[in-house]
């Protein structure tokens, strides 16, 4: 049976046609499905927004941004020596010591909406992801705030992830700090070229003058370099200074249009840009400036004072014990009286080296010094490596011997040569100056064999004149806690440490004759003052770390032996000054006889100063012939003679220093000679008068004016004749007035002998230790 289609009950049905949708009607359906699609859009966005916000968080600031410049001054604390900066000169400074010209030029430049905005500006961004997807170049779109986050906390890296992460980060900002905060933080970080970071370097470093004296003008120009300065610094060239007035004339106009300033003010101001004074464009460490910034790192970093780290970034300010008039007039006297200066084709000959130093006797506060050639050409600083003593070491023999129960009125070996254990010692010359010499003499003339034979006479001789100089100021091969530098080289515990065989500083020595001034009070050589960190907390100060370490009385009589040695001596050059001065000259050789060193070291009451020559590497001949063909590195001196032996060049040069840095200040007696006796450690030392001369007959000369010399207490003024006379005796041209009472006794009829030279060599073997042992012959043995 075929199936059949079941029909439905009722009466059929018939469809209509459906009714054409108008556009009318299209266009809103398109809009209703947009309308959806944006709300989800916009909730999915927003729930992107929200987790992002929650994801991202404020990154830790970049180091280099939270750097501030550290400033170093002189001892005045007002006059700026220089800085500190490991990366980045900047200097923080208030929002209230930023004029409003400047801020209202930044803002008028750089983001005008930035007092209504919330720190973002959606418009621009989504400018600039378009102008970027097309393959345009890349736009930024950034308001301050996203600026002053990017340098703080994140990098310049040209991503929309890094662009995210930027407008995020901003959000988070503004709600955390408030809009003077953001404009303070953005004017203290970005760059403004020249080296300057932040608005307070960027002023120094235009206009040479702090941001607070800022006028219109030139905080316009600074709104307008920052947002370039390699394409708007006037300094590069005439095509960047036309940039600069074309983005100058937009910054007034933007003022003009935002009413921060009136149109006559832009007007006024567009006539013409501000004048960018001749800053000059050097390195801060040229010169003498690197030795001195150097040296105050490193004492800071010696006493722990401060981490490197927070010398280079920490917004420090350290004042130093440095006098600038002190420091100009040290470099000045040894520029004028180097053998080489006006030499032509020799001056600035940069293998000679002159170190020097002057210290407060008072204090141990080092007010200058030279540390040889410009610190960008060399680093090495001679007043800190110094060279062999010489014969400056004798005054720390004659603390030794007068400690030890000898006194300026006992006598030793003069004669030339001398033999102790097997080692021949010989004076300057080998000249002889009698078997009796008493200290006086000795320190007057630079006696090598009476030295030798004063530290031989005494137990431990070799370790008491060590101890001496220690005491003095002068640390040993051991190192102390003190000094510049904080130990010397080759203290050699023998006879020969009285001729200066060790390697000290000029600092340390110009320090260790300030102790001999100051009555036998030894202070610590020191270059810092104070340290403030940035928030005007006090670090460090220096304190008074003075110690008794000499007798007073000692230091009276060695004094007076060593104002002999101006007065009569090697160191007469030091009568210049015309004030009270003692001193003591030096002159060491080295292995082939040639001078290695020299020096001349003396004070007053008041000041010590150190000077001293070397060449090379520190141990070369200066007289050493030079490469042209001619005699020596240095001219004829002035009188005739030519060497660098201790009275000469560098007895020159401590005149020259110390006549400029005496001037104005008082004039001040050393104290009257104590004449200490004691048991003295070793017989046949003891002074015998010799028995007066018969009175002068009428026919007999006349005694002349020669300076005679006084070798005991007023009460008794003997004067000493040497048992062997010299065969050439020249008289000094020029006689000074004694400051101690003239002698009763008329003066021998033989003049006393002249102050030679005087050289001592560096043994390249250090003899033993011990009294009379064999040594290691010493065979040019000097004054």
């Amino acid at each position: 049976m075929s199936a059949k289609k079941r029909r439905a009950d009722g009466k059929a049905q018939t469809r209509r046609p459906k009714a054409r949708r108008t556009g009318k009607q299209r266009a809103a359906r398109v809009a209703k499905i947009l309308a959806i699609v944006g709300v989800v859009g916009a909730l999915v966005l927003g729930g992107v927004v929200v987790v992002l916000y929650q994801a991202i968080s404020i990154p830790e600031p970049n180091e280099d941004f939270e750097a501030q410049t550290t400033f170093v001054y002189y001892r005045d604390g007002e006059q700026q020596l220089g800085t500190y900066y490991e990366d980045q000169n900047r200097v923080s400074i208030p929002l209230g010591d930023m004029p409003e010209s400047m801020q209202d030029a930044v803002v008028a430049a750089e983001n005008q909406t930035f007092w209504t905005d919330k720190g973002i500006d959606p418009k621009g961004i989504l400018r600039a992801l378009f102008s970027n997807a097309r393959g345009n170049s890349r736009q930024g779109a950034s308001t301050i705030t996203q600026q002053y986050v990017k340098i703080l906390y994140l990098t310049s890296e040209q991503s929309y992830k890094r662009k995210i992460k930027e407008a995020v980060v901003s959000l988070k900002i503004q709600q955390e700090l408030s809009k003077e905060e953001v404009l303070e933080g953005y004017l203290n970080t970005i760059y403004f070229g020249r080296g300057a970071y932040g608005i307070e370097a960027a002023s120094e470093a235009y206009f040479d003058h702090p941001a607070k004296d800022l006028n219109l003008r030139e905080s316009a120009v600074l709104a307008t370099v920052l947002n370039n300065p390699s394409k708007y610094d006037p300094a590069n060239g005439k095509e960047a200074k036309e940039d600069l007035k074309g983005r100058y004339a937009y910054v007034l106009d933007s003022m003009a249009e935002m009413e921060t300033i009136t149109p006559e003010q832009r007007d006024k101001a567009l006539k013409k840009l501000p004048k960018f004074p001749k800053i000059a464009v050097q390195s801060q460490f040229g010169g003498q400036k690197g030795h001195m910034l150097a040296l105050v790192k490193q004492e800071i970093l010696a006493k722990g004072i401060a981490s490197e780290e927070e010398i280079d970034g920490g917004g420090l300010r350290i004042t130093t014990t440095f006098d600038q008039a002190v420091m100009a007039d040290v470099e000045e006297a040894v520029e004028e009286q180097r053998p080489d200066a006006g030499m032509p084709g020799a001056a600035g000959n940069k293998d000679l080296h002159i170190g020097a130093a002057t210290v407060d006797s008072s204090t141990g506060d080092l007010l200058g010094f030279y540390g040889g050639q410009d610190y960008l050409d060399s680093q090495i600083n001679w007043a800190v490596a110094g060279g062999m003593a010489g014969s400056t070491m004798k005054a720390a023999t004659d603390v030794a011997a007068i400690r030890d129960g000898f006194s300026l009125n006992d006598t030793f070996e003069g004669n030339s040569p001398i033999d102790i254990a097997g080692t021949e010692f010989e004076n300057q010359g080998d000249t002889d100056y009698g078997s009796a010499v008493s200290m006086v003499t000795a320190t007057e003339n630079s006696i090598n064999t009476a030295f030798v034979d004063m530290v031989d006479s005494m137990d431990d001789g070799p370790q008491k004149v060590i101890q001496a100089a220690e005491d003095m100021g002068i640390p040993g091969s051991e190192g102390e806690r003190w000094g510049i530098p904080r130990k010397s080289g080759d203290m050699q515990e023998n006879v020969g440490v009285t001729l200066g065989t060790a390697q000290v500083s000029p600092i340390n020595m110009a320090n260790a004759y300030a102790t001999l001034a100051n009555g036998g009070t030894r202070h610590e050589v020191h270059v810092v003052q104070k340290v403030v960190d940035k928030t005007g907390e006090v670090l460090y100060e220096a304190k008074d770390r003075s110690k008794q370490t000499v007798d007073p009385d000692i230091t009276a009589d060695v004094g007076y032996a060593l104002q002999q040695v101006v007065e009569n001596g090697s160191g007469t050059e030091a009568l210049a000054i015309e004030r009270p001065a003692a001193g003591k000259t030096g002159t060491a050789t080295n292995d082939d006889g040639g001078v290695s060193s020299s020096w001349f070291v003396g004070f007053t009451p008041q000041v010590s100063t150190a000077v001293m020559y070397v060449r090379g590497r520190g141990r070369e001949s200066l007289d050493e012939p030079r490469p042209d063909g001619a005699d020596l590195w240095l001219p004829t001196s002035s009188d005739g003679k030519s060497g660098y032996f201790g009275g000469n060049y560098p007895a020159k040069t401590w005149t020259s220093i110390m006549g400029r840095v005496m001037e104005g200040m008082d004039v001040e007696d050393f104290p009257e000679p104590v004449y200490v006796d004691g048991d003295a450690p070793d017989e046949g030392h003891d002074y015998t008068p010799p028995p007066p001369p018969p009175p002068p007959s009428s026919s007999a000369p006349q005694p002349s004016n020669t300076p005679t010399e006084s070798a005991g207490p007023p009460t008794e003024t003997p004067t000493e004749t040497p048992t062997e006379t010299p065969t050439e005796t020249p008289v000094p041209t020029e006689t000074p007035v004694p400051t101690t009472p003239v002698p009763t006794t008329p003066p021998p009829t033989t003049p006393p002998p002249p102050p030679p030279t005087e050289t001592i060599p560096a043994p390249t073997t250090p003899p033993p230790s011990g009294r009379f042992q064999q040594r290691q012959p010493l065979a040019d043995l000097r004054r």
